[in-house]
């Protein structure tokens, strides 16, 4: 049978019901996967001052360092000096040095030493003989002149005769002394060899006259900064003992790289901070026109200029930093009062060029930049962005040309 107008009604209602649902779905389906705006953190451009520095660590030290070494190869005795002890020019020892002991002598060296001196006492007999025969020889020369001299007297010999025999007595007596000086020379060295035979354990190795030892006094007044040799023990000539100097006058040397080393001048203003104390004024007082071969914790050779830093600080500033301290040395290389800044973390490259990402009616839209110097927080905009514009921190992979941001109200902020 047809169907009547009141069922065909009810059945286009039903359909018209699950269209009508269908179609909310579809659309809540859609309002869910519709991309909504990104969340960012958002900065305003504005204009302020810009320090752009060279940060190295660094160390302190005494400006004129005084090194006292040993004057003399011999025994130093223990220091008794201790770091801080002040000490007065000339008249503070600051170190006694004993005379060594001989060391002991093997077989080979003793049969040597006793060789050395049986010939030693055979070369001095024989100058002891040499010494006889020379008086002999003068003595009788005297009597020929005695009996020269009378006999010219009486006419007998002529007066050539007479200095024959002076001259004959004059060369005796400097044979006689040649001698004698011969002898001399023998029984020293006979000593020096009998004095090489002494060892450790004769006696006469610890019989010391009582101006055997030096007395090392200070060759300024200051304090005492290290104590390189404390314990008593055998020194060469040259040997560093002790270091003195004036732990108030004090600078700082920063090793540089070199490619920093080039930006710094002589006179530029520093800071220096991380000895524990409030940050410190200094200046750059001088580089080094030379550098040197550095191997860095990573095993990288790096090229580094030793600049050394004066405080401008007082002594009261700075109290309690002392001599080889470790420091943190902020070298200025370039400072503005008032520029256009930009956060470092808004600048990102595109090819070779830098970019931010500025705000622009709700979307992001890449702006390139033109940066002049920079340091961590900053860089200054020389081109593409003006005061109040609005740029996008650290974006994320997110955020491209054209997509809808929602600024994060807790953290906008003008920079």
């Amino acid at each position: 049978m047809p169907r009547s107008t009141t069922d065909q009604a009810k059945i286009l209602l039903k359909r018209l019901a699950l269209a009508a649902a269908a179609l909310a779905v579809a659309a809540s389906f859609a309002w869910a996967l519709w991309p909504g705006p990104v969340s960012v953190e958002v900065a305003q451009i504005a204009r302020g001052p810009l320090r752009v520095t060279v940060d190295e660590e660094g160390k302190t030290r005494v400006r004129d360092v005084y090194t006292v070494s040993a004057p003399a190869t011999g025994r130093v005795l223990r220091v008794v000096l201790e770091p801080g002890d002040p000490v007065a020019r000339n008249d503070t020892t600051v170190a006694i040095i004993e005379p060594t002991v001989p060391p002991f002598l093997d077989v080979r060296d003793r049969l040597q030493v006793e060789a050395q001196i049986k010939a030693g006492q055979a070369a001095v007999d024989l100058a002891a003989a040499e010494v006889r025969q020379a008086a002999a020889e003068l003595q009788f020369a005297g009597r020929e002149l005695e009996r020269a001299k009378s006999l010219e007297g009486k006419g007998v010999v002529a007066e050539r005769v007479t200095e024959r025999a002076q001259l004959d007595v004059d060369t005796r007596k400097a044979a006689l002394s040649r001698s004698q000086a011969n002898l001399e020379l023998r029984q020293r060295e006979l000593e020096h060899a009998r004095a090489r035979r002494i060892g450790p354990e004769d006696p006469a190795a610890w019989a010391q006259p009582e101006s055997c030892c030096v007395e090392v006094r200070a060759p300024v007044s200051g304090r005492v900064l290290k104590v390189l040799q404390r314990s008593e023990q055998v020194v060469i000539a040259g040997a560093p003992l002790i270091e003195i100097g004036d732990p108030n006058d004090l600078e700082v040397v920063v090793e540089l790289l070199s490619t920093d080393a080039v930006q710094v001048k002589p006179g530029a203003a520093a800071t220096i901070e991380g000895w524990g104390g409030p940050p410190l004024a200094a200046t750059v007082a001088r580089i080094e026109p030379s550098g040197f071969t550095k191997v860095s914790a990573l095993g990288i050779e790096e090229q580094r200029v030793r600049t050394i830093l004066a405080f401008k600080a007082g002594r009261d500033e700075r109290r309690g930093l002392g001599h080889d301290y470790r420091v943190v040395a902020r070298i200025t290389t370039y400072e503005a009062a008032d520029v256009l800044r930009v956060p470092q973390g808004a600048l990102f490259r595109v090819g070779a060029a830098w970019a931010v990402f500025a705000v622009r009616d709700g979307r992001a839209a890449v702006q390139q930049v033109a940066i002049g110097e920079r340091n961590q927080s900053f860089a200054e905009v020389l081109e593409g962005l003006e005061a109040g514009d609005r740029v996008i921190l650290h974006p994320s992979d997110r955020i491209a040309e054209g997509v809808r941001v929602e600024e994060r109200e807790l953290h906008a902020r003008s920079w």
